[in-house]
Protein backbone atom coordinates (compact mmCIF):
# COMPACT_ATOMS: atom_id res chain seq x y z
CA UNK A 1 0.00 0.00 0.00
CA UNK A 2 1.21 3.48 -0.82
CA UNK A 3 1.98 5.28 2.39
CA UNK A 4 3.65 8.43 1.09
CA UNK A 5 2.57 11.19 -1.24
CA UNK A 6 6.01 11.41 -2.83
CA UNK A 7 7.75 8.30 -4.19
CA UNK A 8 10.61 6.68 -2.35
CA UNK A 9 12.17 5.78 -5.71
CA UNK A 10 11.58 7.70 -8.91
CA UNK A 11 12.99 6.57 -12.25
CA UNK A 12 12.97 9.04 -15.13
CA UNK A 13 13.64 7.85 -18.71
CA UNK A 14 16.26 5.34 -17.59
CA UNK A 15 18.39 3.73 -20.28
CA UNK A 16 20.94 1.00 -19.65
CA UNK A 17 22.89 0.15 -22.80
CA UNK A 18 25.78 -2.28 -23.20
CA UNK A 19 28.28 -1.48 -25.96
CA UNK A 20 28.89 -3.91 -28.83
CA UNK A 21 32.57 -3.85 -29.72
CA UNK A 22 34.29 -5.26 -32.80
CA UNK A 23 37.65 -5.20 -34.49
CA UNK A 24 41.24 -5.07 -33.32
CA UNK A 25 40.72 -1.71 -31.65
CA UNK A 26 37.40 -2.74 -30.02
CA UNK A 27 35.39 -0.01 -31.68
CA UNK A 28 31.83 0.44 -30.45
CA UNK A 29 29.56 -0.46 -33.36
CA UNK A 30 26.23 -0.51 -31.52
CA UNK A 31 24.48 -1.06 -28.21
CA UNK A 32 22.37 -3.74 -26.58
CA UNK A 33 19.41 -1.76 -25.26
CA UNK A 34 18.69 -3.76 -22.11
CA UNK A 35 16.62 -0.98 -20.50
CA UNK A 36 15.26 1.63 -22.86
CA UNK A 37 13.49 4.77 -21.63
CA UNK A 38 11.78 3.42 -18.50
CA UNK A 39 10.00 5.75 -16.07
CA UNK A 40 8.19 4.61 -12.92
CA UNK A 41 7.78 5.29 -9.21
CA UNK A 42 7.89 3.07 -6.13
CA UNK A 43 6.21 4.27 -2.94
CA UNK A 44 7.26 3.56 0.62
CA UNK A 45 5.87 0.35 2.07
CA UNK A 46 4.72 -1.21 -1.20
CA UNK A 47 6.03 -4.10 -3.29
CA UNK A 48 6.28 -3.43 -7.00
CA UNK A 49 6.51 -6.68 -8.94
CA UNK A 50 8.43 -6.58 -12.22
CA UNK A 51 7.65 -9.48 -14.54
CA UNK A 52 8.58 -10.49 -18.07
CA UNK A 53 10.35 -13.12 -20.14
CA UNK A 54 13.99 -13.98 -19.54
CA UNK A 55 16.23 -11.45 -21.29
CA UNK A 56 13.71 -8.61 -21.27
CA UNK A 57 15.92 -6.35 -19.10
CA UNK A 58 14.49 -6.92 -15.61
CA UNK A 59 17.77 -7.70 -13.87
CA UNK A 60 19.61 -4.92 -15.71
CA UNK A 61 16.93 -2.52 -14.48
CA UNK A 62 17.31 -3.70 -10.88
CA UNK A 63 21.11 -3.55 -10.99
CA UNK A 64 20.94 -0.04 -12.46
CA UNK A 65 18.80 1.15 -9.56
CA UNK A 66 21.42 0.13 -7.00
CA UNK A 67 24.14 1.44 -9.34
CA UNK A 68 25.82 -1.91 -9.96
CA UNK A 69 25.35 -0.91 -13.60
CA UNK A 70 25.93 2.65 -14.77
CA UNK A 71 22.93 4.12 -16.60
CA UNK A 72 23.46 5.25 -20.17
CA UNK A 73 20.87 8.03 -19.74
CA UNK A 74 18.08 9.01 -17.37
CA UNK A 75 17.70 9.84 -13.70
CA UNK A 76 17.38 7.79 -10.51
CA UNK A 77 15.94 9.60 -7.49
CA UNK A 78 16.05 7.69 -4.21
CA UNK A 79 14.75 9.12 -0.95
CA UNK A 80 14.70 12.64 -2.46
CA UNK A 81 18.31 12.31 -3.60
CA UNK A 82 19.62 12.10 -7.16
CA UNK A 83 21.99 9.11 -7.14
CA UNK A 84 22.41 8.83 -10.92
CA UNK A 85 25.93 10.25 -11.08
CA UNK A 86 27.14 9.46 -7.59
CA UNK A 87 30.68 8.09 -7.35
CA UNK A 88 31.36 4.84 -5.49
CA UNK A 89 32.52 6.62 -2.33
CA UNK A 90 29.31 8.65 -2.27
CA UNK A 91 27.20 5.55 -2.93
CA UNK A 92 28.62 3.87 0.16
CA UNK A 93 26.44 6.11 2.31
CA UNK A 94 23.36 5.51 0.13
CA UNK A 95 23.70 1.72 0.24
CA UNK A 96 22.86 1.55 3.92
CA UNK A 97 19.33 2.46 2.74
CA UNK A 98 19.32 0.73 -0.66
CA UNK A 99 20.16 -2.97 -0.92
CA UNK A 100 19.81 -5.92 -3.31
CA UNK A 101 19.13 -9.65 -2.93
CA UNK A 102 20.73 -11.59 -5.77
CA UNK A 103 19.21 -14.39 -7.80
CA UNK A 104 21.88 -17.03 -7.30
CA UNK A 105 22.40 -17.91 -3.62
CA UNK A 106 25.43 -19.97 -4.60
CA UNK A 107 27.37 -17.22 -6.39
CA UNK A 108 26.38 -14.28 -4.18
CA UNK A 109 28.25 -15.47 -1.06
CA UNK A 110 32.02 -15.57 -0.64
CA UNK A 111 32.93 -19.28 -0.35
CA UNK A 112 36.07 -18.45 1.67
CA UNK A 113 34.24 -16.62 4.43
CA UNK A 114 32.23 -18.03 7.31
CA UNK A 115 28.68 -16.79 7.70
CA UNK A 116 29.71 -14.73 10.72
CA UNK A 117 32.24 -12.85 8.59
CA UNK A 118 29.81 -12.39 5.69
CA UNK A 119 27.19 -10.81 7.93
CA UNK A 120 29.73 -8.81 9.95
CA UNK A 121 31.28 -7.26 6.86
CA UNK A 122 28.56 -4.59 6.27
CA UNK A 123 28.90 -3.32 9.85
CA UNK A 124 32.69 -3.24 9.71
CA UNK A 125 32.86 -1.64 6.24
CA UNK A 126 30.47 1.19 7.14
CA UNK A 127 31.84 1.67 10.68
CA UNK A 128 28.39 2.41 12.08
CA UNK A 129 28.54 -0.17 14.88
CA UNK A 130 31.27 -0.66 17.52
CA UNK A 131 33.20 -3.89 16.96
CA UNK A 132 32.06 -5.15 20.35
CA UNK A 133 28.44 -5.14 19.08
CA UNK A 134 29.04 -6.73 15.67
CA UNK A 135 28.51 -10.35 16.73
CA UNK A 136 25.38 -9.36 18.65
CA UNK A 137 24.02 -7.90 15.42
CA UNK A 138 25.05 -11.04 13.49
CA UNK A 139 23.16 -13.26 15.95
CA UNK A 140 20.10 -11.03 15.63
CA UNK A 141 20.20 -11.23 11.82
CA UNK A 142 20.36 -15.03 11.88
CA UNK A 143 17.40 -15.11 14.25
CA UNK A 144 15.39 -12.79 12.01
CA UNK A 145 15.83 -15.03 8.96
CA UNK A 146 15.19 -18.27 10.85
CA UNK A 147 18.69 -19.72 11.10
CA UNK A 148 20.27 -21.05 14.33
CA UNK A 149 23.08 -18.96 15.76
CA UNK A 150 25.32 -22.04 15.75
CA UNK A 151 25.37 -21.90 11.94
CA UNK A 152 27.42 -18.70 11.88
CA UNK A 153 30.72 -20.59 11.95
CA UNK A 154 29.91 -22.61 8.84
CA UNK A 155 30.95 -21.88 5.25
CA UNK A 156 28.39 -21.28 2.45
CA UNK A 157 28.97 -24.70 0.84
CA UNK A 158 27.61 -26.34 4.01
CA UNK A 159 24.13 -24.88 3.43
CA UNK A 160 21.23 -25.72 1.15
CA UNK A 161 20.03 -23.27 -1.50
CA UNK A 162 17.19 -21.97 0.66
CA UNK A 163 19.49 -21.48 3.64
CA UNK A 164 21.99 -19.59 1.51
CA UNK A 165 19.25 -17.30 0.28
CA UNK A 166 18.28 -16.64 3.91
CA UNK A 167 21.90 -15.60 4.52
CA UNK A 168 21.70 -13.29 1.50
CA UNK A 169 18.51 -11.77 2.88
CA UNK A 170 20.15 -11.31 6.30
CA UNK A 171 23.02 -9.44 4.68
CA UNK A 172 20.56 -7.19 2.80
CA UNK A 173 18.59 -6.22 5.94
CA UNK A 174 21.67 -5.60 8.09
CA UNK A 175 21.08 -1.84 8.20
CA UNK A 176 17.28 -2.08 7.93
CA UNK A 177 17.28 -0.34 4.53
CA UNK A 178 14.31 1.49 3.09
CA UNK A 179 14.32 -0.25 -0.30
CA UNK A 180 15.47 -3.72 -1.34
CA UNK A 181 15.72 -4.86 -4.95
CA UNK A 182 14.86 -8.57 -4.99
CA UNK A 183 16.41 -9.86 -8.21
CA UNK A 184 14.57 -13.15 -8.79
CA UNK A 185 15.31 -14.32 -5.22
CA UNK A 186 13.31 -17.57 -5.50
CA UNK A 187 13.81 -18.68 -9.11
CA UNK A 188 16.76 -20.97 -8.25
CA UNK A 189 14.90 -22.70 -5.40
CA UNK A 190 12.50 -25.63 -5.12
CA UNK A 191 8.82 -24.73 -5.05
CA UNK A 192 8.33 -25.58 -1.36
CA UNK A 193 11.37 -23.49 -0.43
CA UNK A 194 10.13 -20.63 -2.62
CA UNK A 195 7.02 -20.36 -0.43
CA UNK A 196 9.15 -20.17 2.72
CA UNK A 197 11.34 -17.41 1.30
CA UNK A 198 8.32 -15.42 0.09
CA UNK A 199 6.72 -15.66 3.52
CA UNK A 200 10.01 -14.57 5.11
CA UNK A 201 10.20 -11.52 2.82
CA UNK A 202 6.59 -10.63 3.65
CA UNK A 203 7.21 -10.94 7.41
CA UNK A 204 10.37 -8.82 7.23
CA UNK A 205 8.51 -6.18 5.25
CA UNK A 206 5.95 -5.84 8.02
CA UNK A 207 8.54 -5.91 10.79
CA UNK A 208 11.03 -3.46 9.25
CA UNK A 209 8.69 -1.36 7.05
CA UNK A 210 10.59 -2.37 3.93
CA UNK A 211 9.84 -1.45 0.33
CA UNK A 212 10.53 -4.02 -2.39
CA UNK A 213 11.14 -4.07 -6.10
CA UNK A 214 10.43 -7.76 -6.67
CA UNK A 215 11.81 -9.01 -9.99
CA UNK A 216 10.66 -12.40 -11.26
CA UNK A 217 9.53 -14.30 -14.33
CA UNK A 218 7.21 -16.52 -12.28
CA UNK A 219 3.69 -15.12 -12.23
CA UNK A 220 2.75 -16.98 -9.05
CA UNK A 221 5.44 -15.39 -6.89
CA UNK A 222 4.68 -11.92 -8.23
CA UNK A 223 0.96 -12.35 -7.62
CA UNK A 224 1.55 -13.55 -4.06
CA UNK A 225 3.86 -10.81 -2.79
CA UNK A 226 3.23 -7.70 -4.93
CA UNK A 227 1.09 -4.64 -4.36
CA UNK A 228 1.44 -3.35 -7.92
CA UNK A 229 2.81 -5.09 -10.99
CA UNK A 230 4.81 -3.76 -13.95
CA UNK A 231 5.22 -5.85 -17.11
CA UNK A 232 8.43 -5.45 -19.11
CA UNK A 233 9.04 -6.45 -22.70
CA UNK A 234 12.29 -5.90 -24.59
CA UNK A 235 13.53 -3.16 -22.27
CA UNK A 236 10.26 -1.24 -21.92
CA UNK A 237 7.36 -1.19 -19.46
CA UNK A 238 4.25 -2.13 -21.43
CA UNK A 239 1.74 -2.21 -18.56
CA UNK A 240 1.64 -1.23 -14.89
CA UNK A 241 -1.15 -1.20 -12.36
CA UNK A 242 -2.68 -2.55 -9.18
CA UNK A 243 -2.03 -6.28 -8.83
CA UNK A 244 -5.65 -7.38 -8.54
CA UNK A 245 -6.85 -5.21 -11.41
CA UNK A 246 -3.98 -6.18 -13.71
CA UNK A 247 -4.44 -9.89 -13.11
CA UNK A 248 -8.22 -9.63 -13.43
CA UNK A 249 -8.28 -7.46 -16.54
CA UNK A 250 -4.96 -7.19 -18.43
CA UNK A 251 -4.95 -4.50 -21.12
CA UNK A 252 -1.81 -5.33 -23.08
CA UNK A 253 -1.79 -8.43 -25.32
CA UNK A 254 1.61 -9.42 -23.96
CA UNK A 255 0.31 -9.34 -20.38
CA UNK A 256 -2.67 -11.42 -21.40
CA UNK A 257 -0.41 -14.02 -22.99
CA UNK A 258 1.87 -14.13 -19.91
CA UNK A 259 -1.09 -14.74 -17.62
CA UNK A 260 -2.53 -17.42 -19.88
CA UNK A 261 0.82 -19.21 -19.95
CA UNK A 262 0.81 -19.54 -16.16
CA UNK A 263 -0.31 -23.10 -15.32
CA UNK A 264 -3.57 -23.44 -13.38
CA UNK A 265 -3.91 -26.50 -11.16
CA UNK A 266 -7.71 -26.62 -11.49
CA UNK A 267 -8.69 -27.87 -15.00
CA UNK A 268 -12.07 -26.11 -14.78
CA UNK A 269 -10.31 -22.73 -14.55
CA UNK A 270 -8.09 -23.16 -17.59
CA UNK A 271 -10.65 -22.07 -20.14
CA UNK A 272 -10.86 -22.97 -23.80
CA UNK A 273 -9.30 -19.91 -25.42
CA UNK A 274 -5.54 -19.67 -25.33
CA UNK A 275 -3.45 -17.28 -27.40
CA UNK A 276 -0.25 -18.89 -28.65
CA UNK A 277 2.53 -16.33 -29.04
CA UNK A 278 4.31 -16.47 -32.39
CA UNK A 279 7.97 -15.94 -33.29
CA UNK A 280 11.00 -15.19 -31.19
CA UNK A 281 11.92 -12.17 -29.08
CA UNK A 282 13.67 -9.61 -31.31
CA UNK A 283 17.26 -8.70 -30.57
CA UNK A 284 17.63 -5.87 -28.01
CA UNK A 285 20.52 -4.63 -30.16
CA UNK A 286 18.10 -4.01 -33.04
CA UNK A 287 14.60 -3.59 -31.59
CA UNK A 288 11.75 -3.23 -34.09
CA UNK A 289 10.28 0.17 -34.93
CA UNK A 290 6.91 1.16 -33.54
CA UNK A 291 5.51 -1.08 -30.83
CA UNK A 292 8.21 -3.56 -29.86
CA UNK A 293 5.67 -6.32 -29.45
CA UNK A 294 4.14 -5.92 -32.91
CA UNK A 295 6.28 -8.69 -34.45
CA UNK A 296 4.56 -11.24 -32.16
CA UNK A 297 1.21 -9.59 -31.42
CA UNK A 298 -1.97 -11.37 -32.63
CA UNK A 299 -3.84 -8.03 -32.81
CA UNK A 300 -1.22 -6.03 -34.76
CA UNK A 301 -2.40 -3.15 -36.98
CA UNK A 302 -0.53 -0.91 -39.42
CA UNK A 303 0.01 1.88 -36.88
CA UNK A 304 1.70 -0.59 -34.50
CA UNK A 305 4.53 -1.09 -36.99
CA UNK A 306 5.33 2.62 -37.34
CA UNK A 307 4.37 4.47 -34.14
CA UNK A 308 5.57 3.61 -30.65
CA UNK A 309 2.75 3.73 -28.07
CA UNK A 310 3.33 5.76 -24.92
CA UNK A 311 2.71 4.50 -21.40
CA UNK A 312 -0.06 6.68 -20.04
CA UNK A 313 -0.22 8.40 -16.62
CA UNK A 314 -3.21 6.38 -15.38
CA UNK A 315 -3.03 4.18 -12.28
CA UNK A 316 -3.54 1.22 -14.63
CA UNK A 317 -1.44 2.33 -17.59
CA UNK A 318 -0.74 0.47 -20.83
CA UNK A 319 1.54 1.16 -23.78
CA UNK A 320 -0.69 -0.11 -26.59
CA UNK A 321 -2.53 1.49 -29.51
CA UNK A 322 -5.42 -0.96 -29.15
CA UNK A 323 -5.63 -2.00 -25.49
CA UNK A 324 -7.85 -4.92 -24.59
CA UNK A 325 -11.23 -4.20 -23.08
Amino acid sequence: MMTASSPLLQIEQLKTYYPIKKGVFSRTVGHVKAVDDVSLCIYEGETLGLVGESGCGKSSFGRSIVRLEDPYEGRIWFDNEDITSRKQKELKRVRTRLQIIFQDPYASLNPRQRVADILAEPYIAHKLVPRSEVQVRVNRLLDMVGLPKAYKNRYPHEFSGGQRQRIGIARAIAFEPKLIVCDEPVSALDVSIQAQILNLLADLQQELNLTYLFIAHGIGAVKYISTRVAVMYLGKIVEIGDKDELFRSPKHPYTQILLQAYPKPDPTLRGDKRIVIQGDVPSPAHPPAGCRFHTRCPYVQAVCRSEEPALGPDAHAVACHYPLA
